[in-house]
């Protein structure tokens, strides 16, 4: 089994991930391995609360060029997790609402 600090590799502060905060959905960076059952243990055991649904999704590196050199970013996965109703807020986001 993995530890959730191998899962989930960053929360994602963005102005629309906040805006899902609201409504108790929250967006992190995970590992590319990771399944949606390993990420709602590690959300559920790191943030101590209870996980309704998770959604993934596989972002692709976009291109970039420096002078004539051509290379990409890295692809990364995105999980955008929903909490349950009653659950308590996962204090980390409560400060940037």
């Amino acid at each position: 089994m993995k530890s959730p600090t191998d899962v989930i590799i960053r929360p994602i502060i963005s102005e629309r991930s906040m805006t899902g905060a609201r409504e108790k959905k929250y967006t992190f960076e995970v590992a590319k391995s990771a399944t949606k059952i390993d990420i709602a243990r590690a959300v559920a055991e790191q943030f101590k609360t209870q996980v309704v649904k998770v959604n993934t999704i596989s972002v692709l590196g976009k291109q970039r060029r420096r002078g004539k050199d051509v290379g990409y970013t890295p692809d990364w996965k995105k999980a955008i997790v929903t909490l349950d109703s009653e659950a308590k807020p996962i204090e980390f986001f409560e400060g940037m609402l």
